[in-house]
């Protein structure tokens, strides 16, 4: 509970410097939980409307709190190499992030992703060297992939592309084609194609999800 409340403590301070309104948001979560469940628990008793208040209030303010945290944590690595691999690598689920598996000397990067809509290629960097890349490891793959279907991701803000702070959902909105033990069996037929993959010095994907303040 103490490493709870401590890690709670460093996300707000470090919320804070990332996004100074997140305190007003964060109340307002909380306004709204508490009108809600007072409201609610008034259908049951009076006592009830001030228990349901207080646990609305907490939920409320804590769901907001780590929605700002998430929006401040994609705003503070966005444009950084690794990016994409740093919001991969912490999402929920079934899914097996390989990353920089394809790169170039310009620091444009393709991450694999394996999941129940099959294999997710994620490309940043310049579009035009980016959309190289993908085909390139894309017909790689598909050599070993078999019938698994193979899907290819361009992230940035232009059209046909995904923002980095939709890239998780936009996966995980893919069809899944793939059953749940169907999954870590492709993962394990495509990984022996990722020995001796060097990454250019400079790339660190796991160092792009410590996000750091924009400079003002």
């Amino acid at each position: 509970m103490r490493e709870r409340i401590r890690q709670l403590g460093a996300a707000w301070r470090q919320l804070r410097e990332l996004d100074p309104n997140a305190i007003w948001f964060t109340l307002l979560g909380a306004v709204v939980g508490a009108l809600v469940g007072a409201g609610l628990g008034l259908l049951i008793h009076p006592i009830a409307a001030i228990v349901f208040g207080l646990l609305f209030a907490f939920t409320g303010g804590l769901l907001v709190f780590s929605r700002r945290v998430q929006k401040a944590q994609f705003a503070a690595i966005e444009g950084q190499p690794g990016a994409a691999a740093a919001v991969l690598n912490v999402m929920r689920g079934q899914w097996f992030v390989t990353p920089a598996v394809a790169f170039s000397t310009k620091q444009d990067l393709v991450h694999r992703v394996v999941g129940r809509p099959g294999v997710i290629l994620v490309g940043e960097g310049s579009p035009q060297r980016t959309k190289a890349l993908l085909a390139k490891e894309r017909k790689r793959l598909s050599r070993v992939a078999g019938d698994a279907p193979l899907h290819t991701v361009l992230v940035g803000d232009a059209e046909g592309q995904v923002p980095i702070n939709k890239l998780q959902v936009h996966l995980t909105k893919l069809p899944r084609e793939l059953g749940k033990n169907d999954v870590p069996k492709l993962e394990r037929r495509l990984k022996p194609m990722d020995r001796g993959m060097p990454i250019p010095k400079g790339i660190d994907p796991n160092q792009a999800n410590r996000p750091r303040p924009k400079p003002r």
